[in-house]
């Protein structure tokens, strides 16, 4: 539906794109991620016909962006900007009607048609509900949806959205991408440029990954979002492991801090333990992990940052030899966290007089001393390793599961 093909745009001196080429197919949504300056917004407006290619060319549909009316173009794609300025204060009913524009003359009334278009576009975007409020009365993220909404009644082939999501709280950022996954599976196709990886990653089929103007890496979210393409990209380090819930590629940038000469032991799996894994290797510790469950979210994460990792089998005993190994593990370190409820690792939790445990509503807390929430984490084993290490132990149960 929409093919670019050996793109290059300047301004004056400077290259902002460079023998750029994709291709957005009906019935998919393609992600454009990149660090910023990067040349998304640049290449939207390329397709959109808003910015003149100096080389190359842009098709949609088969015909070529540059031969087509702006009447005809828009009726093809849709563009949901990053920022929205009108003239005047129009309600936002007015503003989502503005998307029937393309169809009609430039006397002509809005007909039973647009106002159809328009109730469903607003139904769909959740903006029904102050359809009769000033565009300037709304606030950033509804001005989004309504911006989105605008879009949808415009009835297009194609959306070009450009960081549609940045405004927006999580729960309208999945919605917003949610009714764009709708869209496409209606026949029509998506270009979004999108500034957040692992929402990407979940919500695009494929990705284009630009960096300098450049392409630099295309196809499934698992073959662009590897570690070795947003660390060049993003120019940073960056951890990438499969989400628990939905399986797809989540990516954390890793803050450059100065190694720590501290050791920390995480007990306990999941996306709490791998939250705490990851925030400690992140701070400049020395990580090691165990008793871990093969498979366990926890374990991919210790493994992305080469932490010393002791496994078990998922739903089995584990066996002494497995369980002195972790609490050798546990005694080396200079201090423990506990980040799990299964009996193994709060046993293990018995052998170190530096404990921190993560609240995660499921732990007895009047039992132990330094209990802290997720976000708290490193405060507390600060805290921790300051302590003379004679404080009371929890009581734990003994080892058998």
């Amino acid at each position: 539906m929409i093919d670019v093909r050996n793109l290059g745009v300047s301004f004056g001196d400077v290259d902002a794109l460079g023998d750029v080429n994709l291709t957005v197919e009906s019935g998919e949504v393609v992600g454009l991620v990149g660090p910023n300056g990067a040349g998304k917004s640049t290449l939207l407006g390329a397709i959109n016909g808003l910015v003149e290619p100096t080389a190359g060319t842009v098709e949609i549909d088969g015909e070529n962006v540059r031969e087509l009316s702006a009447q005809a173009l828009a009726r093809r794609v849709a563009t949901v900007p990053q920022e929205t300025d009108l003239s005047f204060a129009f309600p936002v009913r007015e503003v989502v009607t503005m998307g029937r524009t393309p169809y009609r003359s430039r006397f002509e009334r809005v007909s039973p048609t647009d106002r159809a278009h328009t109730r469903r576009a607003m139904e769909r975007t959740d903006t029904v509900r102050f359809a009769d409020r000033s565009i300037d009365e709304v606030s950033g993220g509804e001005r989004q949806r309504v911006v989105f909404a605008r879009a949808l009644c415009q009835d297009p082939d194609g959306l070009l959205l450009d960081e549609p999501t940045a405004s927006l709280d999580i729960n309208h950022q999945v919605r917003l991408l949610s009714l764009l996954r709708e869209f496409v599976a209606e026949g029509r196709a998506a270009l979004c440029a999108i500034h957040d990886l692992s929402l990407a990653a979940r919500f695009c089929d494929r990705l284009v990954l630009l960096a300098n103007g450049k392409v630099l890496e295309s196809g499934t979210p698992e073959t662009v979002l590897a570690e070795r393409h947003v660390e060049r990209a993003f120019d940073t380090e960056a951890a990438v492991t499969p989400d628990p819930v939905t399986g797809t590629p989540n990516v954390t940038a890793l803050a450059e801090n100065e190694s720590r000469d501290a050791r920390i032991h995480v007990l306990g799996g999941g996306r709490i333990g791998a939250r705490a894994i990851a925030t400690l290797a992140g701070a400049g510790f020395s990580v090691s992990a165990g008793v871990l469950p093969r498979g366990d979210v926890a374990l991919e994460t210790a493994r992305a940052r080469a932490a010393e990792t002791i496994t078990a089998d998922p739903f089995a005993p584990v066996d002494t030899h497995t369980r002195e190994r972790a609490a050798g593990l546990v005694r080396n370190a200079d201090a423990a966290v506990l980040a799990g409820t299964d009996g193994t690792n709060r046993a293990l939790a018995a052998e170190t007089d530096r404990l921190v445990v993560v609240d995660d509503g499921n732990h007895p807390s009047d039992r132990f001393e330094s209990v802290v929430g997720i976000d708290d984490l490193l405060a507390g084993v600060e805290t921790a390793l300051a302590a003379d290490g004679s404080h009371h132990r929890p009581e734990t149960p003994p080892m058998n599961d």
